[in-house]
């Protein structure tokens, strides 16, 4: 997208108080970056001051919970995958797809124990999955390309829900597929409660607020649907919308606000950060509560990662909820083409006239670390788009693991691009980054965890019991297009039994 005509707007921040931003964000393009597509930044134009309250205006839209219903002891519930248009940006209507709709999908939740459900028709013109990402589940129940809906067909998962409570979600992870059926909307939350509440926010879409960020694009002028910016992480979006909400508003009716936020966008992440420049808490990561409020200035969250913040809400004032500039390790040209150097807004909130500020949790319920390994370690090397020099081959087992056991993966980034990685079908815990103690942000359980060019993590990663020796897991970069262009290896959990494509695994070390 070219737009070197186009003047360089005044201002491109939103500040400390209500944002002085214009309805349209844009990209300008700032010439070409070799093979990439141009350099791009975020920029909002200047704005009058009587013009202000205009921006971010629209009433945040809330994912609606789906109610399953009670069959043979089991929460049954019902999804339709479906395509349409939808606007998401005002007079400009998307191609879409989503769950029950044409845009993203309702809310699933469930407690621990219960015996979970799902109905999930395809009525697509092409195969879809649903993948159930950060959920314990059986191999054959998890959603992966292996159990692909055929379209007019509708597959039924069943498993019973044996993890704490979490934010998870679901999307489509078709093979070679993922980022266009993600990046047209098809992603829904799925809430795990434990039986104990938690003591924090609880009231769904009141103040227990769920935040599916993505970004789309839309042509200079604002009028019509663009062409995303090809970058080394992928392709980029000039308009950031929340829950399909463009330039959304929360009007908040307490304090206190736990907001769940996900980064569902297919490459772009996000470093977010309150316009008061206060912190914010960290209660929860991927996989789970943390021990106890972490508090922060900033909270970068690469895509598929979910963040739970606890937010003190100003009496009868305004805080925006922003995207600020970051490092993700790459060149300055590259780290700019791929948003690196963005800085756009993603929520107001307007507080509450009355209340009292209620006081921070001192703890919370989480659980356990795991403390020991079983004696096997493992050695991942991130290429540009493959995983140990290797592409994703859908009849090949990459790696045999013990169903129960607890192993130690290094993971290193040996590319110049960004990646993240994230294995299916447990949660674990990053025990070291680049050989020192993890970041804040990564001290918590964790399904999916950023990884720099040249930085490497110590992953400690428990598995479940689900042996199946014919019935792959995946582990992949979860920047769509990565992913897509084979940046995804398989493994699968066994009794010591061979799996059913015999072959060493990559890069184990017996002790």
């Amino acid at each position: 997208m070219s737009s070197s005509s186009t003047p360089r707007p005044t201002s491109a921040s939103i500040g400390p108080q209500l944002p002085r931003i214009n309805r349209r964000t844009f990209l300008i393009g700032l010439g070409a970056l070799g093979a990439i597509g141009g350099v791009g930044f975020w920029a909002t134009s200047g704005k009058h001051e009587e013009d202000a309250g205009t921006a971010f205006a629209t009433p945040l839209a809330i994912p609606p919970l789906l109610q399953p219903e009670m069959l043979d002891g089991e929460r049954v519930f019902r999804l339709s995958a479906q395509a349409g248009e939808t606007e998401l940006v005002p007079g400009v209507s998307f191609a879409t797809m989503g769950f029950n709709g044409t845009h993203l999908g309702p809310t699933l939740r469930a407690t621990r124990g219960d015996k979970v459900r799902v109905h999930v028709r395809n009525e697509l013109a092409v195969a879809t999955t649903a993948h159930w990402h950060g959920m314990k589940v059986p191999a054959s129940q998890d959603g992966t390309a292996h159990q692909a809906i055929a379209k007019g067909t509708t597959w039924s998962p069943s498993w019973t829900v044996e993890q704490d409570a979490a934010t998870l979600w679901y999307h489509p992870h078709p093979h070679g597929q993922t980022e266009l059926q993600v990046g047209s909307g098809m992603a829904g939350l799925f809430l795990i409660d434990d039986k104990e509440p938690s003591g924090l926010p609880s009231d769904y879409g009141v103040d227990d607020i769920p935040l599916i960020i993505q970004d789309v694009t839309v042509q200079s002028g604002g009028q019509r649907e663009g062409t995303p910016t090809v970058t080394p992480i992928g392709r980029i979006g000039n308009t950031v919308i929340v829950n399909g909400t463009h330039e959304p508003h929360f009007v908040a009716t307490t304090r206190q606000l736990r907001l769940r936020v996900l980064n569902a966008s297919a490459a772009r992440c996000y470093n977010l950060e309150l316009s008061t420049g206060e912190d914010f808490h960290l209660v929860g990561t991927d996989g789970g509560l943390l021990s106890a409020p972490a508090a922060m200035s900033t909270l970068l969250l690469s895509p598929a990662e979910r963040a739970e913040i606890l937010l003190t809400v100003p009496q009868d004032a305004e805080v925006v909820l922003r995207s600020v500039p970051h490092d993700l390790g790459m060149t300055k040209g590259d780290n700019m083409t791929s948003g690196a150097e963005d800085t756009f807004g993603i929520l107001r909130i307007t507080g509450s006239k009355t209340g009292t500020e209620p006081p921070l949790p001192t703890a919370l319920p989480s659980a356990n670390h795991p403390e020991a390994v079983s004696g096997v370690e493992r050695h991942f090397m991130l290429g540009d788009t493959t995983i140990n020099g290797k592409s994703m081959d859908m009849s090949r087992i990459d790696t045999v693991v013990k169903a129960s056991s607890t192993e130690l993966w290094t993971v290193e980034n040996t590319s110049k691009r960004a990646h993240n990685f994230h294995i299916h079908g447990t949660q674990f815990i990053v025990a070291a980054e680049n050989g020192g103690p993890p970041a804040p942000r990564n001290q918590g359980w964790k399904d999916t965890v950023f990884i720099e060019p040249g930085a490497s993590v110590q992953l400690t990663v428990p598995f479940s019991e689900f042996a199946d020796p014919a019935t792959p897991y995946m582990y992949h970069c979860h920047m769509l297009w990565h992913e897509d262009q084979g940046m995804m290896a398989q493994y699968v959990l066994t009794n010591g039994e061979a799996s059913a494509e015999p072959m060493m695994a990559d890069g184990a070390m017996h002790h």
